[in-house]
Protein backbone atom coordinates (compact mmCIF):
# COMPACT_ATOMS: atom_id res chain seq x y z
CA UNK A 1 0.00 0.00 0.00
CA UNK A 2 1.27 3.30 -1.18
CA UNK A 3 2.08 5.59 2.27
CA UNK A 4 3.24 8.88 3.57
CA UNK A 5 3.67 10.43 6.43
CA UNK A 6 4.09 14.09 8.13
CA UNK A 7 5.64 14.32 11.12
CA UNK A 8 4.77 17.43 13.37
CA UNK A 9 7.58 18.49 15.22
CA UNK A 10 7.94 22.69 15.17
CA UNK A 11 7.12 23.75 18.46
CA UNK A 12 9.00 25.60 21.20
CA UNK A 13 8.58 23.28 23.41
CA UNK A 14 8.74 26.06 26.09
CA UNK A 15 7.65 24.05 28.98
CA UNK A 16 10.72 22.43 28.75
CA UNK A 17 12.69 25.25 29.74
CA UNK A 18 15.66 24.18 27.70
CA UNK A 19 18.08 25.55 25.05
CA UNK A 20 18.13 22.87 23.36
CA UNK A 21 14.28 21.83 20.71
CA UNK A 22 12.29 19.44 22.55
CA UNK A 23 12.01 17.14 20.20
CA UNK A 24 16.01 16.44 20.67
CA UNK A 25 15.94 15.55 23.98
CA UNK A 26 16.03 11.74 24.79
CA UNK A 27 13.76 8.89 25.40
CA UNK A 28 16.21 5.59 25.75
CA UNK A 29 19.15 7.39 24.32
CA UNK A 30 17.48 8.40 21.68
CA UNK A 31 16.66 11.45 20.45
CA UNK A 32 12.94 11.69 20.60
CA UNK A 33 12.40 12.56 16.58
CA UNK A 34 14.46 9.24 15.77
CA UNK A 35 11.33 7.26 16.87
CA UNK A 36 8.24 8.43 14.20
CA UNK A 37 11.27 9.00 12.04
CA UNK A 38 11.91 5.25 12.26
CA UNK A 39 8.25 4.28 12.81
CA UNK A 40 7.55 5.95 8.77
CA UNK A 41 10.69 3.68 7.55
CA UNK A 42 9.33 0.97 8.99
CA UNK A 43 5.98 1.31 7.61
CA UNK A 44 7.57 1.90 4.45
CA UNK A 45 6.52 5.37 3.74
CA UNK A 46 7.46 6.70 0.13
CA UNK A 47 7.75 10.23 1.60
CA UNK A 48 8.75 11.51 4.81
CA UNK A 49 8.17 14.71 5.73
CA UNK A 50 9.10 16.54 9.02
CA UNK A 51 7.19 19.79 10.19
CA UNK A 52 10.25 21.84 11.87
CA UNK A 53 10.43 25.24 12.98
CA UNK A 54 12.42 25.94 16.22
CA UNK A 55 16.25 24.98 15.52
CA UNK A 56 15.21 23.39 12.40
CA UNK A 57 18.60 22.54 10.76
CA UNK A 58 19.75 20.89 14.33
CA UNK A 59 17.04 18.59 13.98
CA UNK A 60 17.48 17.72 10.67
CA UNK A 61 20.99 16.81 11.09
CA UNK A 62 19.61 15.03 14.35
CA UNK A 63 17.57 12.83 11.86
CA UNK A 64 19.88 12.67 8.97
CA UNK A 65 22.86 11.83 11.23
CA UNK A 66 20.42 8.58 12.45
CA UNK A 67 18.41 7.76 9.07
CA UNK A 68 20.74 9.39 6.03
CA UNK A 69 21.01 12.52 4.28
CA UNK A 70 17.77 13.48 2.41
CA UNK A 71 16.14 10.69 4.45
CA UNK A 72 13.24 13.23 5.16
CA UNK A 73 11.76 16.00 3.26
CA UNK A 74 11.49 19.28 5.80
CA UNK A 75 9.06 22.17 5.58
CA UNK A 76 9.42 24.52 7.55
CA UNK A 77 6.28 25.96 9.71
CA UNK A 78 7.93 29.84 10.95
CA UNK A 79 4.63 31.35 12.33
CA UNK A 80 3.12 28.79 14.85
CA UNK A 81 -0.91 28.95 13.69
CA UNK A 82 -2.12 25.98 15.01
CA UNK A 83 -2.05 22.21 13.85
CA UNK A 84 -3.86 22.12 10.63
CA UNK A 85 -1.21 24.94 9.31
CA UNK A 86 1.54 22.90 10.58
CA UNK A 87 -0.02 20.13 8.49
CA UNK A 88 -0.53 22.77 5.49
CA UNK A 89 3.03 23.56 5.57
CA UNK A 90 3.71 19.86 4.20
CA UNK A 91 1.82 20.15 1.19
CA UNK A 92 4.57 21.09 -1.30
CA UNK A 93 6.93 17.76 -0.09
CA UNK A 94 3.60 15.21 -0.81
CA UNK A 95 2.83 16.85 -4.26
CA UNK A 96 1.68 14.18 -6.49
CA UNK A 97 1.29 11.84 -4.25
CA UNK A 98 -1.94 10.19 -3.83
CA UNK A 99 -3.31 7.80 -1.00
CA UNK A 100 -3.33 7.52 2.72
CA UNK A 101 -0.94 10.06 4.45
CA UNK A 102 -0.25 9.80 8.59
CA UNK A 103 -0.18 12.46 10.84
CA UNK A 104 2.33 11.96 13.38
CA UNK A 105 4.46 14.22 16.15
CA UNK A 106 7.69 14.42 17.41
CA UNK A 107 7.17 14.51 20.93
CA UNK A 108 5.61 11.06 20.85
CA UNK A 109 8.00 8.14 21.38
CA UNK A 110 5.95 5.37 22.56
CA UNK A 111 3.55 5.24 19.70
CA UNK A 112 4.09 1.39 18.04
CA UNK A 113 4.18 -0.19 14.56
CA UNK A 114 1.12 -2.39 15.67
CA UNK A 115 -1.23 0.42 16.67
CA UNK A 116 -0.11 2.53 13.44
CA UNK A 117 -1.04 -0.79 11.36
CA UNK A 118 -4.20 -0.97 12.83
CA UNK A 119 -5.02 2.61 12.07
CA UNK A 120 -4.16 2.01 8.24
CA UNK A 121 -6.22 -0.63 8.39
CA UNK A 122 -9.25 1.08 9.76
CA UNK A 123 -8.56 3.88 6.96
CA UNK A 124 -8.35 1.83 4.18
CA UNK A 125 -11.58 2.51 3.15
CA UNK A 126 -12.08 5.50 4.26
CA UNK A 127 -11.56 9.07 4.21
CA UNK A 128 -10.09 9.55 7.41
CA UNK A 129 -9.17 7.19 10.71
CA UNK A 130 -7.65 8.40 13.93
CA UNK A 131 -6.43 7.41 17.23
CA UNK A 132 -8.41 7.83 20.83
CA UNK A 133 -7.55 7.04 24.31
CA UNK A 134 -9.49 6.85 27.88
CA UNK A 135 -8.07 9.28 30.34
CA UNK A 136 -10.13 9.58 34.17
CA UNK A 137 -8.71 13.30 33.68
CA UNK A 138 -8.63 14.66 30.17
CA UNK A 139 -8.31 18.21 30.91
CA UNK A 140 -6.48 19.74 28.27
CA UNK A 141 -7.27 17.37 25.34
CA UNK A 142 -9.84 17.37 22.77
CA UNK A 143 -12.98 15.59 23.29
CA UNK A 144 -14.32 13.04 20.90
CA UNK A 145 -17.92 13.42 20.36
CA UNK A 146 -19.65 10.53 19.03
CA UNK A 147 -23.41 10.59 17.56
CA UNK A 148 -25.88 8.42 16.96
CA UNK A 149 -24.66 4.54 16.19
CA UNK A 150 -21.79 5.82 18.25
CA UNK A 151 -20.26 7.14 15.04
CA UNK A 152 -17.79 10.10 15.28
CA UNK A 153 -19.26 13.60 14.53
CA UNK A 154 -16.81 15.92 15.53
CA UNK A 155 -13.41 16.57 18.07
CA UNK A 156 -14.32 19.83 20.41
CA UNK A 157 -11.18 21.39 21.60
CA UNK A 158 -10.90 21.59 25.56
CA UNK A 159 -11.38 25.77 25.53
CA UNK A 160 -14.16 25.76 22.66
CA UNK A 161 -16.04 22.97 24.64
CA UNK A 162 -19.14 23.10 26.51
CA UNK A 163 -20.04 21.66 30.55
CA UNK A 164 -21.03 18.53 29.05
CA UNK A 165 -18.07 17.90 26.61
CA UNK A 166 -15.63 18.43 29.23
CA UNK A 167 -16.89 15.67 31.09
CA UNK A 168 -15.97 13.27 28.28
CA UNK A 169 -13.40 10.91 28.86
CA UNK A 170 -12.52 9.87 25.41
CA UNK A 171 -9.65 12.14 24.27
CA UNK A 172 -8.19 12.69 20.75
CA UNK A 173 -4.50 11.35 20.55
CA UNK A 174 -3.85 14.03 17.33
CA UNK A 175 -2.46 10.82 15.52
CA UNK A 176 -4.41 10.38 11.99
CA UNK A 177 -4.34 8.52 9.02
CA UNK A 178 -6.25 10.90 5.88
CA UNK A 179 -6.56 10.26 2.32
CA UNK A 180 -4.22 12.76 0.37
CA UNK A 181 -7.11 14.25 -1.36
CA UNK A 182 -8.88 15.45 0.99
CA UNK A 183 -6.50 16.17 3.73
CA UNK A 184 -5.12 19.01 1.83
CA UNK A 185 -8.50 19.84 0.22
CA UNK A 186 -10.13 20.02 3.89
CA UNK A 187 -6.95 21.99 5.14
CA UNK A 188 -7.38 24.95 2.99
CA UNK A 189 -11.09 25.24 4.13
CA UNK A 190 -10.22 25.44 8.06
CA UNK A 191 -11.17 28.58 9.81
CA UNK A 192 -9.56 30.26 12.98
CA UNK A 193 -13.53 30.87 14.70
CA UNK A 194 -12.60 29.38 18.03
CA UNK A 195 -11.34 30.09 21.59
CA UNK A 196 -7.66 29.95 20.46
CA UNK A 197 -7.81 31.54 17.02
CA UNK A 198 -5.78 28.59 15.08
CA UNK A 199 -6.55 26.54 12.48
CA UNK A 200 -7.21 23.16 14.09
CA UNK A 201 -6.34 20.24 12.56
CA UNK A 202 -9.17 18.21 14.42
CA UNK A 203 -11.66 20.63 12.25
CA UNK A 204 -10.69 17.88 9.08
CA UNK A 205 -12.24 15.01 11.25
CA UNK A 206 -15.52 16.71 11.68
CA UNK A 207 -15.51 17.26 7.42
CA UNK A 208 -14.40 13.82 6.99
CA UNK A 209 -17.88 12.96 9.46
CA UNK A 210 -20.08 15.08 7.53
CA UNK A 211 -18.58 14.70 3.88
CA UNK A 212 -20.61 12.22 1.50
CA UNK A 213 -17.38 10.76 0.46
CA UNK A 214 -15.90 10.30 3.95
CA UNK A 215 -18.73 8.55 5.52
CA UNK A 216 -18.08 6.80 9.15
CA UNK A 217 -15.03 8.05 10.50
CA UNK A 218 -12.77 5.25 12.15
CA UNK A 219 -10.68 5.33 15.26
CA UNK A 220 -8.89 2.81 16.81
CA UNK A 221 -8.44 2.72 21.00
CA UNK A 222 -5.44 2.88 22.63
CA UNK A 223 -3.90 3.01 26.26
CA UNK A 224 -3.09 6.07 27.43
CA UNK A 225 0.34 5.37 27.52
CA UNK A 226 1.35 4.86 23.95
CA UNK A 227 0.13 8.14 23.12
CA UNK A 228 1.47 10.45 25.98
CA UNK A 229 3.19 13.78 24.53
CA UNK A 230 6.23 15.12 25.99
CA UNK A 231 6.34 18.52 27.17
CA UNK A 232 7.89 18.79 30.30
CA UNK A 233 11.31 17.22 32.43
CA UNK A 234 8.68 15.31 34.51
CA UNK A 235 6.64 13.20 31.11
CA UNK A 236 10.50 12.96 29.72
CA UNK A 237 11.17 10.95 32.89
CA UNK A 238 8.74 8.70 32.04
CA UNK A 239 8.86 8.21 28.72
CA UNK A 240 12.32 7.16 29.31
CA UNK A 241 11.24 4.81 31.99
CA UNK A 242 8.30 3.17 29.82
CA UNK A 243 10.64 2.75 26.66
CA UNK A 244 13.18 1.28 28.95
CA UNK A 245 10.27 -0.81 30.50
CA UNK A 246 10.08 -2.08 26.65
CA UNK A 247 13.43 -2.36 25.82
CA UNK A 248 13.99 -5.45 28.88
CA UNK A 249 10.78 -6.81 28.41
CA UNK A 250 11.92 -7.77 24.51
CA UNK A 251 15.36 -9.01 25.45
CA UNK A 252 14.16 -10.91 28.55
CA UNK A 253 11.48 -12.35 25.94
CA UNK A 254 13.90 -13.26 23.67
CA UNK A 255 16.28 -15.19 25.87
CA UNK A 256 18.23 -12.67 27.63
CA UNK A 257 18.06 -12.93 31.46
CA UNK A 258 18.06 -9.61 33.53
CA UNK A 259 18.54 -9.23 37.43
CA UNK A 260 16.44 -6.56 38.61
CA UNK A 261 15.39 -5.26 35.14
CA UNK A 262 13.94 -2.57 36.98
CA UNK A 263 17.89 -0.72 37.55
CA UNK A 264 19.61 -1.79 34.38
CA UNK A 265 19.39 1.33 31.77
CA UNK A 266 19.56 -0.07 28.13
CA UNK A 267 19.20 1.87 24.97
CA UNK A 268 16.84 1.70 22.36
CA UNK A 269 18.49 -0.25 19.58
CA UNK A 270 20.80 -2.05 21.73
CA UNK A 271 20.80 -5.63 20.24
CA UNK A 272 22.24 -8.40 22.90
CA UNK A 273 22.51 -12.36 22.20
CA UNK A 274 20.21 -15.33 23.37
CA UNK A 275 21.33 -16.91 26.75
CA UNK A 276 23.31 -13.63 27.89
CA UNK A 277 23.19 -12.28 31.60
CA UNK A 278 22.73 -9.09 32.43
CA UNK A 279 23.52 -7.96 36.44
CA UNK A 280 22.23 -5.43 38.26
CA UNK A 281 22.69 -1.96 37.38
CA UNK A 282 24.41 -2.54 33.79
CA UNK A 283 23.76 0.16 31.10
CA UNK A 284 24.24 -1.16 27.19
CA UNK A 285 24.23 2.66 25.62
CA UNK A 286 24.21 3.81 22.01
CA UNK A 287 24.78 1.14 19.62
CA UNK A 288 26.08 -1.69 21.69
CA UNK A 289 25.80 -5.60 20.20
CA UNK A 290 26.64 -7.99 22.95
CA UNK A 291 26.99 -11.58 21.53
CA UNK A 292 25.13 -14.42 22.77
CA UNK A 293 26.24 -16.46 25.70
CA UNK A 294 28.01 -12.72 27.23
CA UNK A 295 27.61 -12.25 31.02
CA UNK A 296 27.98 -8.31 32.08
CA UNK A 297 28.29 -8.25 35.71
CA UNK A 298 26.66 -5.83 38.01
CA UNK A 299 27.54 -1.78 37.19
CA UNK A 300 29.02 -2.37 34.21
CA UNK A 301 28.86 0.44 31.54
CA UNK A 302 28.76 -0.31 27.85
CA UNK A 303 28.69 2.37 25.20
CA UNK A 304 28.82 2.07 21.61
CA UNK A 305 30.55 -0.92 21.77
CA UNK A 306 30.72 -4.75 20.40
CA UNK A 307 30.59 -7.49 22.88
CA UNK A 308 31.81 -11.11 21.58
CA UNK A 309 29.67 -13.94 22.23
CA UNK A 310 30.71 -16.08 25.21
CA UNK A 311 32.84 -13.40 27.12
CA UNK A 312 32.74 -12.03 30.48
CA UNK A 313 32.50 -8.38 32.01
CA UNK A 314 33.16 -8.78 35.55
CA UNK A 315 31.79 -6.00 38.07
CA UNK A 316 32.05 -2.00 37.67
CA UNK A 317 33.69 -2.51 33.94
CA UNK A 318 33.47 0.30 31.68
CA UNK A 319 34.14 0.12 28.00
CA UNK A 320 33.59 2.95 25.44
CA UNK A 321 33.30 2.34 21.64
CA UNK A 322 35.77 -0.32 21.05
CA UNK A 323 35.41 -3.90 20.17
CA UNK A 324 35.38 -7.19 22.69
CA UNK A 325 36.47 -10.37 21.06
CA UNK A 326 34.38 -14.03 21.99
CA UNK A 327 35.24 -15.44 25.46
CA UNK A 328 37.31 -12.69 26.61
CA UNK A 329 37.31 -11.94 30.17
CA UNK A 330 37.61 -8.20 31.35
CA UNK A 331 37.65 -6.47 34.86
CA UNK A 332 36.55 -6.01 37.46
CA UNK A 333 37.24 -2.45 36.91
CA UNK A 334 38.62 -2.09 34.02
CA UNK A 335 38.14 0.58 31.81
CA UNK A 336 38.55 0.34 27.76
CA UNK A 337 38.93 3.33 26.06
CA UNK A 338 37.69 4.56 22.66
CA UNK A 339 39.62 2.33 19.79
CA UNK A 340 40.55 -0.58 21.95
CA UNK A 341 40.45 -4.24 20.19
CA UNK A 342 40.78 -7.40 22.09
CA UNK A 343 40.91 -10.67 20.34
CA UNK A 344 39.47 -13.63 21.44
CA UNK A 345 40.24 -14.70 25.18
CA UNK A 346 42.10 -11.93 25.40
CA UNK A 347 42.31 -11.06 29.52
CA UNK A 348 41.96 -7.60 30.84
CA UNK A 349 42.11 -7.91 34.63
CA UNK A 350 41.48 -5.33 37.54
CA UNK A 351 42.19 -1.47 36.75
CA UNK A 352 43.53 -2.10 33.49
CA UNK A 353 43.07 0.73 31.20
CA UNK A 354 43.80 0.55 27.62
CA UNK A 355 43.11 3.07 24.76
CA UNK A 356 43.40 2.73 20.99
CA UNK A 357 45.37 -0.70 21.93
CA UNK A 358 44.71 -3.71 19.82
CA UNK A 359 45.49 -7.38 21.56
CA UNK A 360 45.72 -10.52 19.78
CA UNK A 361 43.86 -14.03 20.92
CA UNK A 362 44.84 -14.92 24.25
CA UNK A 363 47.05 -12.47 25.40
CA UNK A 364 46.79 -11.00 29.41
CA UNK A 365 47.23 -7.90 30.90
CA UNK A 366 45.99 -9.05 34.50
CA UNK A 367 46.02 -6.20 36.78
CA UNK A 368 47.34 -2.36 37.29
CA UNK A 369 48.59 -1.45 34.27
CA UNK A 370 48.03 1.25 30.97
CA UNK A 371 48.00 0.13 27.55
CA UNK A 372 47.81 3.04 25.28
CA UNK A 373 48.44 3.44 21.33
CA UNK A 374 49.69 -0.34 21.61
CA UNK A 375 49.58 -3.00 19.25
CA UNK A 376 49.91 -6.68 21.64
CA UNK A 377 50.34 -10.06 19.84
CA UNK A 378 48.69 -13.32 20.75
CA UNK A 379 49.05 -15.02 24.04
CA UNK A 380 51.71 -12.06 25.39
CA UNK A 381 52.10 -11.12 28.85
CA UNK A 382 51.76 -8.29 30.39
CA UNK A 383 52.99 -7.57 33.81
CA UNK A 384 50.90 -5.74 36.61
CA UNK A 385 52.04 -1.79 36.29
CA UNK A 386 52.88 -1.87 33.20
CA UNK A 387 52.91 1.46 31.04
CA UNK A 388 53.36 2.14 27.79
CA UNK A 389 54.41 5.92 27.81
CA UNK A 390 52.75 6.85 24.17
CA UNK A 391 52.40 10.53 24.58
CA UNK A 392 55.64 12.82 25.31
CA UNK A 393 54.03 16.50 25.38
CA UNK A 394 54.05 16.94 21.71
CA UNK A 395 53.02 13.97 19.51
CA UNK A 396 51.50 10.07 20.63
CA UNK A 397 53.57 7.15 19.09
CA UNK A 398 53.29 3.42 19.24
CA UNK A 399 54.31 0.32 21.22
CA UNK A 400 54.52 -2.84 19.45
CA UNK A 401 54.87 -5.97 21.61
CA UNK A 402 54.93 -9.09 19.51
CA UNK A 403 53.54 -12.77 19.92
CA UNK A 404 54.24 -14.94 22.84
CA UNK A 405 56.37 -11.53 24.51
CA UNK A 406 56.54 -11.44 28.18
CA UNK A 407 56.40 -8.03 30.16
CA UNK A 408 57.62 -7.88 33.25
CA UNK A 409 55.98 -5.69 36.35
CA UNK A 410 56.54 -2.69 36.60
CA UNK A 411 58.21 -1.72 33.21
CA UNK A 412 57.93 1.63 31.16
CA UNK A 413 57.88 1.11 27.11
CA UNK A 414 58.87 4.39 25.74
CA UNK A 415 56.99 4.90 22.57
CA UNK A 416 57.87 4.67 19.72
CA UNK A 417 59.40 1.04 20.76
CA UNK A 418 59.06 -2.37 19.37
CA UNK A 419 59.46 -6.24 21.81
CA UNK A 420 60.12 -8.36 19.29
CA UNK A 421 57.98 -12.10 19.32
CA UNK A 422 59.00 -13.96 21.86
CA UNK A 423 61.10 -12.03 24.06
CA UNK A 424 61.11 -11.15 27.72
CA UNK A 425 61.46 -7.83 29.52
CA UNK A 426 62.23 -7.97 33.10
CA UNK A 427 60.59 -6.09 35.82
CA UNK A 428 61.23 -2.91 36.79
CA UNK A 429 62.84 -2.39 33.18
CA UNK A 430 62.22 0.98 31.99
CA UNK A 431 62.51 -0.22 27.41
CA UNK A 432 63.69 2.83 25.49
CA UNK A 433 65.47 0.69 22.20
CA UNK A 434 63.70 -2.03 20.56
CA UNK A 435 64.28 -5.62 21.73
CA UNK A 436 65.23 -8.41 19.20
CA UNK A 437 62.75 -11.49 19.26
CA UNK A 438 63.78 -13.73 21.86
CA UNK A 439 66.09 -11.82 23.98
CA UNK A 440 65.96 -10.33 27.44
CA UNK A 441 66.00 -6.90 28.35
CA UNK A 442 67.29 -5.28 31.38
CA UNK A 443 67.88 -2.00 32.31
CA UNK A 444 67.67 -1.70 36.28
CA UNK A 445 71.62 -1.56 38.34
CA UNK A 446 72.98 -5.09 39.32
CA UNK A 447 72.01 -5.99 42.82
CA UNK A 448 74.32 -5.87 45.99
CA UNK A 449 74.14 -7.10 49.59
CA UNK A 450 76.14 -5.78 51.82
CA UNK A 451 76.96 -8.17 54.96
CA UNK A 452 76.01 -7.27 58.42
CA UNK A 453 74.57 -3.89 57.33
CA UNK A 454 70.54 -4.80 58.62
CA UNK A 455 72.22 -6.05 62.14
CA UNK A 456 74.77 -3.00 62.37
CA UNK A 457 72.24 -0.12 61.93
CA UNK A 458 69.61 -1.86 64.31
CA UNK A 459 72.11 -1.83 67.07
CA UNK A 460 72.86 1.74 66.52
CA UNK A 461 68.90 2.46 66.94
CA UNK A 462 68.80 0.74 69.87
CA UNK A 463 72.12 1.96 71.57
CA UNK A 464 70.40 5.71 70.53
CA UNK A 465 67.49 4.79 72.35
CA UNK A 466 69.06 3.48 75.50
CA UNK A 467 71.02 6.43 75.34
CA UNK A 468 68.08 8.42 75.33
CA UNK A 469 65.93 6.75 78.06
CA UNK A 470 68.93 7.11 80.49
CA UNK A 471 69.31 11.01 80.17
CA UNK A 472 65.91 11.08 80.44
CA UNK A 473 65.99 9.36 83.84
CA UNK A 474 68.65 11.63 85.25
CA UNK A 475 66.26 14.86 84.81
CA UNK A 476 63.53 13.57 86.32
CA UNK A 477 65.78 12.67 89.70
CA UNK A 478 67.07 16.12 89.94
CA UNK A 479 63.60 17.87 89.74
CA UNK A 480 62.64 19.57 93.69
CA UNK A 481 60.11 17.91 95.66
Amino acid sequence: MKLATVILAAGLGTRMKSQTAKVLHRVAGRPMIEFPVGLARDLRSERVACVLGHQADAVRAAVEARFGEGSVAVAIQAEQRGTGHAVAQAEKALRGFDGPVLILYGDVPLLTEATLRKLLDAGRRRTLALVTTLLDEPTGYGRIVRGAGNRLERIVEEKDATDAERSICEINAGIYCVQSKFLFSALKKLRTDNAQGELYLTDVAARAAQSKEGGEVGTVEVEAEEVMGVNDRVDLARADAAMRRRVTLTLMRAGVTIRAPETCCIDAGVTVGADSELGPLVQLRGNTRVGAGARIDAGCVITDATIGDGAHLKPYTVVAESEVGAEAELGPFAHLRPGSQLGRKVKIGNFVETKKARLGEGAKASHLTYLGDAEIGAHANIGCGTITCNYDGYVKSRTVIGEGAFIGSDTQLVAPVTVGAGAVVGAGTTVVEDVPPGALALSRSKQIAVPGYADKKRAEREARAATKGSTSAGKRSRRKP
